[in-house]
């Protein structure tokens, strides 16, 4: 297992975290919402709907003033009661099947008390619910009624549901060797699914010519998903008694709830309803550890680094579409990054499952970082920490079977290559 320290190295690092304190102490300057290039300030008009800049780079919003506790729906049940945090005009209709509002929970792990955010109870079993049902109402507000989408489990599921819901038609992309256990909940929401030659790379790559003649409604790509993933800080701060943890510990591969977090915790302080960010921590296999790498490099650009087979799919990303932002999230939240190893996943699996929380992999990797962390003294057992759990283990009960029985990690393949 290995920890990476928030300690920016260079200077340009240091200057874009200044600019980000400027920007959390100032009010929203910008009345109406837009699409932000944040590597060039560039900005775009809603009209027309986009889903990356002109030269191909990830967009985000321009920043919104966030919201109060009185600015709360309280009569609603669903994330959609922070409506007014969200960049859309008062009156939409949204696309809900009950998202958000999920059970935070006390319980102890080796023997310490902490926090555990069950994002699975969600109507696909998945986090990604949230970003769904905020991007595809946004959407169809704007007129769009046809999305792609490239994923390999919970994105597609949860794009699929939404679509259905909200009677718009969906077209999934999954890699070749998905297994069908994933692809029929796509398929029994009315969702087109075609499988893809090659890796999950190829797919996304496929995923982008196809876009000239579909909207692509990417969970990585549109910025509208992180504005359904920023939520969750919502939701936390009001659970908790309308102020923010100390610590949140999350799993990431593409890294859309750590920028979800830091989205929202950012709005409330520059709402005047918190006076500081918890800090951020992202957990990534040590298999799979693009964000690590480049964070223990002390860049915001990619590094090389091995990228191997791991139990935690969920964040086998090897090439993140935002990692500079991730990366600005963490360090500014003087958070950390975690990479940890197959068997401390499994472990943590299984730690999970004795206190009746069934959860994925992926899920479960949120637990040994946060293992890793206190062993580390980087979290003290006092400091009020929320692990975000992602996955029902329901979506991976082969692989969960073959763990019981063996008891010990999946063998993985060792080569490997290089991102």
């Amino acid at each position: 297992m290995s920890i990476v320290s928030a300690r920016p190295s260079c200077s340009e690092i240091e200057t874009s975290q200044a600019c980000r304190r400027r920007a959390l102490q100032q009010p929203c300057l910008r009345m109406t919402p837009a699409y932000l290039d944040p590597r060039s300030g560039r900005t775009f008009p809603f009209d027309p709907p986009r889903w990356r800049s002109d030269d191909g780079q990830p967009l985000l919003l321009t920043p919104l003033g966030g919201i109060g506790r009185d600015d709360i729906e309280r009569g609603v049940r669903s994330l959609w009661r922070y409506a007014a945090a969200l960049p859309f005009p008062p009156g939409m209709v949204p696309i809900s099947l009950g998202e958000g509002c999920t059970p935070l929970i006390e319980t102890r792990i080796d023997g310490a008390r902490v926090l555990a955010k069950l994002e699975w109870v969600s109507p696909t079993g998945s986090f990604k619910d949230r970003g769904a049902s905020v991007m595809l109402s946004g959407l169809r507000a704007q007129g769009i009624m046809h999305v792609l989408e490239d994923s390999s489990g919970n994105g597609g599921a949860a794009v699929a549901a939404y679509a259905a819901a909200g009677g718009m038609r969906a077209k999934i992309l999954v890699p070749e060797a998905t297994p069908q256990a994933k692809t029929v909940p796509m398929e029994a929401f009315g969702a087109t699914v075609e499988r893809v030659p090659g890796t999950r790379q190829d797919c996304a790559d496929e995923a982008v010519r196809q876009a000239a003649n579909i909207f692509y409604a990417s969970h990585n790509w549109h910025p509208f998903f992180l504005q359904g993933t920023k939520t969750l800080a919502y939701e936390l701060w009001e659970e908790l008694g309308f102020r923010v943890p100390q610590a949140v510990v999350a799993p990431s591969g593409a890294g859309s709830i750590l920028l979800g977090l830091d989205i929202g915790f950012s709005e409330l302080v520059r709402a005047g309803a918190s006076d500081r960010l918890p800090r951020l921590f992202a957990v990534q296999p040590e298999a799979c550890a693009p964000i690590a790498a480049a964070f223990r490099a002390g860049v915001d650009h990619p590094v090389s680094c091995e990228i191997r087979p791991t139990i935690a799919e969920g964040t086998a990303i090897a090439r993140p579409l935002r990692l500079r932002e991730v990366l600005g999230a963490v360090r500014a939240s003087h958070g950390g990054v975690v990479a940890v190893s197959e068997q401390e996943i499994v472990s943590a699996l299984f730690a999970l499952a004795e206190r009746g929380l069934f959860v994925e992999p992926t899920c479960a990797a949120a637990v040994a970082g946060w293992r890793t962390l206190r062993a580390a003294g980087t979290l003290a057992d006092d400091e009020e920490t929320v692990l975000v759990l992602t996955g029902t283990g329901l979506k991976a009960v082969p692989r969960i079977a073959d763990l019981i029985g063996r008891q010990a990690s999946t063998p993985v393949d060792q080569s490997a290559t290089r991102c």
